[in-house]
C-alpha cells in the first residue's frame, strides 16, 4: 500500500512536469523559424483562458472563411499570460515579460503584434490613440485591424472584406 501511494505521487508529479507550458521564447522562436521558412510574418497573440475577447478573436480567426487567410499570410503563435488561481499553470513561462517587452503590460487582452521573422515589429494592436484594439469588433476597430494586417502582409480586397465580415460584431 505504501509503495502504491509513492507511485501515484511520482506519477502525478511527472504528469505535472509534462503538462507544463512551453516557455514563451520557445513558442516565439518556433514561430520565427516557421515564418522564415514559409516566407510569412508572425501574428503573436497574448491571451488568457478567462478572457472572453481572446476567445472571440480566436474563434473569428478560426472560422472556415477566415482561417485560410490567416494561415496563408501568417504563422500565428499564442502565448498564455495573466492566468489566475488553479489556471496559473496554463501560462507560458516568460510570457508576461515578453508582453511587457512589446509595451503590452497595461494593454489588456488580447494583445497582439505582427513581427517579421527577424523579430522586428511590423504592427501592434494599439490604435492611433494608443488604445489596445484587442479583438476588434466595431467597424472602426476592424478597419484599423485590417489596415495593420495589410501593412504587414498583402491582403486582397476580397480577403479584407472577409475579415471585416467575420470580425464586425453584429
Amino acid at each position: 500500500m505504501k509503495y502504491s501511494k509513492i507511485i501515484i505521487v511520482v506519477t502525478l508529479f511527472l504528469f505535472q512536469l509534462g503538462a507544463a507550458q512551453e516557455k514563451a521564447d520557445v513558442v516565439l522562436n518556433t514561430a520565427f523559424k516557421e515564418a522564415k521558412s514559409n516566407n510569412k510574418n508572425v501574428l503573436l497573440v497574448f491571451h488568457a483562458s478567462w478572457c472572453k475577447w481572446c476567445k472571440m478573436m480566436e474563434k473569428n480567426m478560426d472560422l472556415p472563411e477566415a482561417k485560410p487567410i490567416f494561415d496563408k499570410r501568417f504563422v500565428t503563435a499564442y502565448v498564455d499570460v495573466q492566468e489566475r488561481g488553479e489556471k496559473k499553470s496554463l501560462e507560458n513561462p516568460g510570457g508576461q515579460e515578453l508582453m511587457n517587452k512589446y509595451k503590452g503590460e497595461n494593454a489588456g487582452l488580447p494583445f497582439w503584434l505582427v513581427l517579421n521573422p527577424k523579430g522586428e515589429v511590423l504592427a501592434d494592436s494599439f490604435d492611433a490613440k494608443g488604445q489596445n484594439l484587442g479583438s476588434p469588433a466595431t467597424p472602426e476597430e476592424v478597419t484599423a485591424f485590417i489596415a495593420k494586417l495589410g501593412k504587414s502582409s498583402t491582403l486582397s480586397k476580397e480577403e479584407s472584406q472577409t475579415i471585416e465580415k467575420v470580425f464586425v460584431t453584429k
